[in-house]
């Protein structure tokens, strides 16, 4: 097994790609599909974590009707938290 401490989401995610392939093949006995379910197990925990932090770090650009950006009275795109499964509103320039 790797060290999960230093894989990148990318590596972590074609390792279990990999742990997949070597279970459906069939030819992997009981001890080493066990010893694979478990490093996959690890695998997906950790590539749930990064991607749940990854979320957390995106903002989204809020934009009006037509598609311009909000900003603020100093000029400054006006962003929202990003929320899973949540669309960013779309404001109103009432002028």
């Amino acid at each position: 097994m790797t060290s999960q401490d230093t894989l990148s989401f990318e590596s972590a995610y074609a390792r279990l790609e990999e742990i997949l392939e070597k279970m459906n093949s069939g030819k992997a006995s009981l001890e080493d599909s066990l010893k694979l379910y478990e490093e996959a197990d690890q695998l997906i925990v950790r590539c749930h974590k990064q991607l749940n932090a990854a979320e957390k770090k995106i903002e989204i650009l809020i934009k009006n009707r037509e598609g311009e950006i909000v900003t603020d009275p100093a000029g400054k795109p006006q962003t929202q938290e990003f929320i899973p499964g949540q669309q960013a509103p779309l404001t109103r320039n009432l002028v």
